[in-house]
């Protein structure tokens, strides 16, 4: 396999929660972390779910990217309050440094589907809600860490709606703004490929800036075992001045669940790549080619797991025919 898995996994668990309010005691899981490396330490914003299945972001950091600090307070989104519609989570966040400051994409739940909003932060200590950024049912939305030509670029999925269950998708879209406000849709990225490991497919963390192009990590669902989708975690290569340009992708599966934990738990067979920290660039910001890459995902939707690899790694698998 292109990851390896870190020998402490699953590094965070339920019982890694610990907070003296009720709503956060004795939780149920805790699942798809956004990750963003500053000076040094990694941040995360955990997906938390308690018995009552609400759910709640707690924001954690660490020195060595294995063991993590977590607070006992929830993360607040401030402005949240002023939309019309009641939410009923927000969840799967993704972080990405972009303008010198961090910009959350997060998935909202409301009354007819689920939208995707954005937060942002200077400190990790302070929030601020900036609004529903799509207008449709939209998944898994990540903001590329740069400007291209002056433009924000940022990848999701539209949804369909599904018969057994929530709405689902099999592209990945490319949408640019000048503003954060209005979104323009350019064209599909990535097509789920039917029959195969990653039928209807998600962006995974933000893209990272190599010299072979935007890497990007995404996930994959094989549905065609009827009972039991399987999700799995994969990798493509976008030109740099046009990610609309797919240049490469992995044809197998780069990390598939087969540890206990990712087989058993909330939702079976899930491995859910939602954070990566690249650990070393150069003066330009490109990823160098053998810097550690530390990958964070849901495990079964009940834990988070750590999966290592480097750029050339994740390159190669990519090119790989």
């Amino acid at each position: 396999m292109v990851l390896t898995r870190h020998p402490d996994n699953p590094i965070i668990t339920r019982e890694s929660i610990s907070s003296s309010l009720p709503e956060l005691d004795d939780v149920s899981s805790v699942f798809n972390p956004g990750a963003v490396l500053v000076d040094g330490k990694v941040h995360l914003l955990l997906r938390v779910q308690n018995r009552g299945r609400e759910t709640y972001l707690l924001h954690a950091v660490s020195d060595d990217g294995v063991q993590f600090d977590i607070d006992p307070e929830p993360v607040v989104f401030k402005g949240i309050e002023e939309i019309s519609s009641p939410v009923y989570h927000v969840y799967d966040p993704r972080i990405t440094k972009l303008d010198g400051r961090y910009y959350i994409m997060l998935a909202l739940d409301i009354h007819n589907g689920c939208r995707l909003g954005l937060a942002v932060t200077d400190d990790f200590q302070e929030y601020k809600f900036l609004g529903i950024k799509s207008h449709i049912d939209n998944r898994n939305g990540v903001l590329f860490p740069e400007r291209i030509n002056g433009q924000v670029f940022r990848l999701d999925r539209p949804n369909h709606p599904m018969a057994d269950g929530p709405g689902s998708g099999e592209m990945i879209w490319l949408v640019s703004s000048r503003d954060f406000t209005r979104w323009i849709p350019h064209s599909p990225v990535l097509q789920g490929r039917p029959h195969f490991w990653d039928e209807r497919i998600g962006a995974g963390p933000p893209p990272v800036k190599t010299r072979d192009g935007w890497l990007l990590l995404y996930h994959g669902v094989a549905t065609h075992f009827s009972s039991s989708n399987i999700y799995q975690a994969g990798a493509a290569l976008l030109e740099l001045e046009d990610p609309c340009n797919l240049l490469a992708r992995t044809r197998f599966n780069i990390l598939e669940p087969r540890e206990m934990y990712e087989l058993v738990g909330q939702v079976p067979n899930v491995v859910f790549p939602s954070g990566m920290v690249v650990w070393d660039t150069d003066d330009e910001g490109f990823a160098l080619p053998d810097s550690r890459v530390s990958i964070y995902y849901g495990a079964a939707d009940t834990v988070v797991g750590l999966a290592e690899t480097t750029i050339a790694e994740l390159v190669r698998a990519c090119r790989e025919a």
